[in-house]
């Protein structure tokens, strides 16, 4: 089994996308079962949980199963108080205030006496449980780093049940593992502490499965881009699924999608190397998914059913590369002109109005003129801005036989 948690309280950043997307490869690799896990212990959640399984469905990441962690505090406590029995941790009774002039916990608590722990709750003060640290060096093998070693004094003793009686995140997630049976843990490289602790607590409390641990090198300079701006600005979930994967992997691939990559994609292969997020790149692979989607189900985005006005559309790649670009190149080419911008503009504009259906561009170029009086650049300018909104762009040539079919709507004025 694999699994990808995430904090609803946040959005999720580009490399949590690449954590989740490489688990549910990897999961659909070895035919093993997908949990998503909401760490929302403490959390209001106000559906903001739904935000981010709603955005990993676009990218077509399903769970096999879905947990809530809140839903769990009770096995979690069980579990706490199962190493207090065992003397394998012990309340700590610090206050807040004079654990935040510490840089490191002393311990100061694991010798209380039972007199004096019979004091303290005597007197109701709240405690949180302490897992003991660990005597002796604690090692990851990390299939990509190779052997990780924690040195004792690197790992003290950490909390895992707060006052409150809420786990902490490490202690929920190693319980977590242990219950849904996961074998590979594939994160970031700023969770190499939390898996050394995670592994630690399921060592005391003697769970002697294997676990596969992968770290990732983080994507740097990514922080101003969450998946939730990418997607807002028009980056399709396969370009964005593309680009991960593509800089993650040390042989070069072409354009794909995550169903290709599932058969070909091998965790062993990632590239360790440092990487720093390219959003010129990201923008190359979305025009290129773009360029060949299906012409029907491009115009689909914009509401319409039309092939032609898919092919429209990607006459315009050369200089766009997003969904809201060619937005925008739609709502000039659709949106009722100004036509007190020229008086030719107007006047053709009511030519057309009442002009029969004319195939090609040529045949209706000589109707206008003959019907207008128009020549060259008279006719030119103002006919390019009416039929693309614009005084620039693409020859009308290539972009008429594509909108004849809307021409009277093209070409009205507001």
């Amino acid at each position: 089994m694999l699994k990808f948690s995430f904090l609803p309280k946040k959005d999720l950043t580009i490399n949590d996308l690449r954590v989740a997307i490489l688990n549910y490869i990897v999961a659909k690799e070895k035919n093993d079962g997908f949990i998503i896990g909401v760490s929302d212990i403490a959390i209001n959640l106000d559906g903001k949980e739904q935000e981010s399984l709603d955005i990993l469905k676009k990218f077509a990441i399903k769970e096999d199963i879905l947990i809530y962690q809140s839903e769990k505090i009770k096995t979690y406590q069980e579990f706490a108080y199962k190493l207090l029995k065992e003397n394998k941790a012990f309340a700590c009774f610090c206050n807040q205030e004079e654990l935040s002039k510490e840089e490191k916990y002393n311990n100061r608590c694991l010798h209380l006496s039972n007199k004096e722990i019979e004091q303290f709750k005597s007197k109701n003060k709240k405690f949180r449980i302490r897992i003991k640290a660990p005597k002796n060096p604690l090692i990851i093998n990390d299939n990509l780093l190779g052997n990780i070693e924690f040195q004792e004094n690197e790992i003290d003793s950490f909390v895992i049940l707060d006052e409150n009686g809420n786990p902490t995140y490490n202690f929920a997630s190693a319980i977590d593992d242990m219950s849904m049976a996961i074998d590979t843990i594939i994160t970031d490289k700023t969770q190499l502490n939390n898996s050394i602790k995670q592994k630690y607590i399921q060592n005391e409390l003697g769970y002697s499965n294997s676990i596969e641990y992968i770290h990732l090198p983080l994507i740097e300079n990514s922080n101003n881009y969450s998946i939730k701006r990418l997607l807002k600005e028009g980056f399709l979930p396969d370009a964005i699924i593309n680009y991960l994967l593509t800089v993650s992997y040390k042989e070069e691939k072409e354009i794909f999608y995550l169903p290709d990559a599932i058969k070909w994609f091998d965790i062993n292969k990632v590239d360790t190397s440092s990487i720093l997020f390219d959003i010129d790149r990201l923008k190359e692979l979305n025009r290129n998914h773009l360029q060949i989607m299906d012409s029907k189900k491009l115009s689909s985005i914009f509401g319409f059913a039309d092939k032609e006005i898919g092919e429209l559309l990607k006459l315009y790649l050369n200089n766009v590369s997003t969904i809201n670009e060619l937005e925008q190149i739609i709502k000039n080419i659709f949106e009722p002109k100004d036509c007190n911008k020229s008086k030719n503009i107007k006047i053709l504009s009511q030519i057309i109005q009442k002009a029969p259906m004319i195939k090609s561009f040529q045949e209706f170029k000589i109707y206008l003129e003959q019907k207008s009086n128009l020549k060259d650049k008279d006719l030119e300018e103002p006919l390019k801005y009416l039929l693309t909104g614009e005084n620039q762009g693409l020859e009308l040539e290539k972009i008429y036989p594509l909108i004849k079919s809307y021409i009277l709507e093209v070409a009205r004025c507001h």
